[in-house]
């Protein structure tokens, strides 16, 4: 099974079960999930569990670690219809360094090189600029808005929908390897 994939400056780590404290602990902290993302993702440990518990191929979670094997952010992806999504977030002091580019990289060179599909997808707030820039960065396209899609602090807000396809993508840019 699949627990690493390294990238020059981050590395991707499979989320085992006993790291399921550490991330329900991020899920239910605000300063975590961000001014852009809604409080439904606050779960208690059990709640996490279960989610963990029912995750199939096409639904993975991952750490973003540093090269000392520091974990300082999440990534993952699951199905949409017949092609897939990725979300994360990094801890706060690890925002604007430039590195969630490179895990996003990490991911879509990871799922266009073990998944048969054509197109990787990530939605953002449209006030979300930081995110927009690292999909950006990671070869992803702005498609459009999805207007009042998303129910934050108190109010609907407008996302963008981005993209990749496997024909802009052609092969790997940052993933060096992968072990097990």
């Amino acid at each position: 099974m699949l627990e690493l994939l390294e990238g020059k400056n981050v590395n991707l780590r499979i989320v085992e079960k006993e790291d399921l404290p550490l991330l329900s602990e991020w899920f239910n902290d605000p300063e975590f999930t961000g001014r852009y993302n809604p409080f439904d993702a606050q779960k208690s440990r059990i709640e996490t569990e279960k989610k963990y518990d029912k995750l199939t191929s096409e639904e993975r979670w991952f750490f973003k670690e540093n090269k000392d094997g520091s974990k300082v952010g999440f990534l993952g992806h699951f199905p949409q219809g017949r092609f897939l999504e990725i979300g994360y977030a990094l801890i706060p002091s690890e925002r604007r360094k430039g590195h969630c580019a490179e895990a996003v990289k990490i991911m879509v060179d990871y799922l266009f090189l073990s998944k048969e599909i054509v197109r990787i997808q990530a939605y953002t707030d449209t006030r979300n600029t930081a995110s927009q820039k690292v999909l950006e960065k990671a070869g992803f396209k702005r498609e459009g808005v999805a207007r009042k899609s998303m129910f934050v602090r108190g109010e609907w807000r407008d996302r963008y929908l981005y993209s990749i396809l496997r024909g802009e993508w052609k092969e790997p840019k940052t993933l060096t390897k992968t072990t097990s």
